[in-house]
């Protein structure tokens, strides 16, 4: 909700690996990609990084975070999902964060508005864990159902 006084854009880009580049060369220190990650906020389509003193127009080629793992609590309607991102975040699946299908692809909620595409494994990972129910795949977490898509 803040509005600083300087906006702008900055020369930062996320690309579909969550790979953060500044001035066109990947951003080394994995300390510093995970810094910005706490302050990046996204309004419409649009991605912005936002302190007390600006908010500066970053580019992001699909979500700027990734699942790269998978944490299985429990079976069944009772399992709890929890996801880790490349830039440190731990999220719990359920009502709050939904995994949502477009297309083949998965995608977890992760904080307003901001979302992680899970990696393929990840995604093998959380398949092995549905439950047939009326031709479609579904998993549970936090008693929350997520439709996979139909079975072929």
């Amino acid at each position: 909700m803040w509005q600083p006084d300087h906006t702008g854009t900055i020369d930062i880009a996320i690309n579909n690996n969550g790979e953060w580049f500044h001035e066109g060369a990947k951003i080394q220190r994995q300390a510093l990609a995970d810094l910005f990650a706490t302050i990046l906020r996204k309004e419409g389509d649009a991605y912005f990084l936002v302190t007390p003193a600006e908010k500066m127009a970053i580019q992001v080629a699909d979500v700027p975070f990734i699942a790269t793992d998978l944490d299985v609590r429990g079976s069944g309607k009772a399992t709890e999902l929890l996801f880790t991102t490349n830039v440190g975040d731990y999220v719990m699946a359920g009502p709050d964060n939904q995994i949502v299908m477009r297309g083949e692809r998965p995608y977890l909620h992760i904080r307003n508005g901001l979302e992680a595409r899970l990696t393929r494994n990840v995604y093998y990972r959380l398949i092995e864990h549905g439950i047939e129910e009326a031709d479609h795949l579904y998993v549970y977490s936090q008693g929350q159902p997520f439709d996979l898509g139909l079975l072929h």
